[in-house]
């Protein structure tokens, strides 16, 4: 199967015109997941003196070391090392996602023209890390094209209206944290014209560096002085959830440090504030386990597709539908922290999917 594939590349240059590739960033990746020098060659697929001599070549190009060895106790990246490291997994959390978008699109496109497929699917949904497994699930499909595009929720209802695509992804919030959401939404669904259709339940929450040592417990402790947070774009889901809860608890986003910083993803918060630039941020709990951060959880959600009334037993959305049903998609969703699926593909009126 032809397919195409984006991915952000790093280059860097020195005054001497001296570059550096990705494979700097592989290696400290690496390094500063097993400790050992010789554990990362192996797992990078190098040879012990290969990876030594990078080492070597890559302090004599910044004129300082990345990596620090210490008798006894392995190897560890310096300051510099975990700046570059950090710097690279920020980029691809704040890209990848953009560019994950645009190569579905190129694909489907390629695959038109190439009469590969029979039938495509389109969706426009926020971002989350059970919607992302959706195109390695439809595999099992070889004639059905899958185009998958990030968009925010109000965007992606606002697509579905418009025509541009078949299944919309937003998230609900539950416990009675929703009703700013359900009101900012509202306009864009229909009784009459949209059916619902679960995907999972998540759980949403604030992300802080291992040992909080800014003590930070609940919402209220953003607004002291020396926190700093990073939160989500307008528009999006996560952050009207947000809102609602500062909303809820009465306190002013105005004395929150940081409130005015966006972040498109949940990968790209929790890079943010792994890399020290925040001391916490907002989101889903796969994201802060990703970046190795510590999660601290305020509120659940549903994730939800909608679709036109009219579209409910089209081939395509059905044949989705059995897939989320499946144990193989039951099976991934529980492996998600903070994640599980008690009604995946159960399709649902627009009254019971705000109960």
């Amino acid at each position: 199967m032809r397919k195409v594939k984006l991915s952000p590349s790093w280059s860097l240059s020195n005054e001497k015109n001296e570059t550096l590739g990705s494979e700097l960033f592989t290696l400290l990746d690496a390094i500063h997941r097993t400790g050992t020098l010789a554990e990362a060659a192996k797992q990078t697929e190098i040879s012990y003196r290969h990876a030594w001599n990078l080492v070597n070549h890559w302090k004599d190009f910044f004129g300082s070391d990345l990596v620090l060895f210490t008798r006894g106790k392995g190897a560890s990246l310096t300051e510099l090392g975990e700046k570059l490291l950090w710097a690279e997994q920020r980029v691809s959390a704040r890209v990848g996602l953009q560019l994950d978008s645009l190569a579905s699109e190129i694909n489907l496109e390629i695959s038109r023209a190439l009469v590969s497929a029979r039938s495509s699917l389109t969706i426009h949904a926020s971002h989350g890390y059970a919607v992302a497994y959706l195109p390695e699930l439809l595999k099992t499909l070889p004639d059905l094209q899958v185009d998958l595009r990030y968009i925010g929720a109000a965007e992606s209802l606002a697509s579905l209206n418009h025509g541009d695509c078949d299944l919309a992804g937003f998230h609900l919030p539950t416990d009675g944290n929703g009703q700013a959401v359900i009101d900012s939404l509202s306009p864009l669904w229909s009784a009459n014209t949209h059916r619902f259709i679960h995907l999972v339940t998540r759980t949403q929450g604030l992300f802080v560096i291992p040992t909080n040592p800014m003590g930070i417990t609940e919402l209220i402790d953003l607004t002291t002085k020396e926190v700093k947070f990073v939160n989500r774009q307008i528009g999006s889901g996560t952050r009207m959830l947000f809102d609602q809860l500062l909303a809820r608890d009465n306190i002013n986003s105005g004395d929150i440090e940081g409130y005015q910083s966006e972040e498109f993803t949940h990968a790209a918060v929790a890079a943010y504030v792994a890399s020290g630039m925040a001391d916490t941020g907002f989101g889903v709990q796969p994201a802060a386990t990703q970046f190795g951060l510590d999660f601290i959880p305020l509120a659940q959600e549903k994730y939800m597709f909608a679709c036109r009334a009219k579209d409910i037993n089209k081939k395509e959305i059905h044949e989705l539908i059995k897939l989320l049903k499946s144990a193989k998609f039951s099976h991934y969703v529980l492996d998600l922290p903070g994640y599980s699926c008690p009604a995946p593909g159960e399709i649902v009126s627009l009254k019971e999917a705000l109960t």
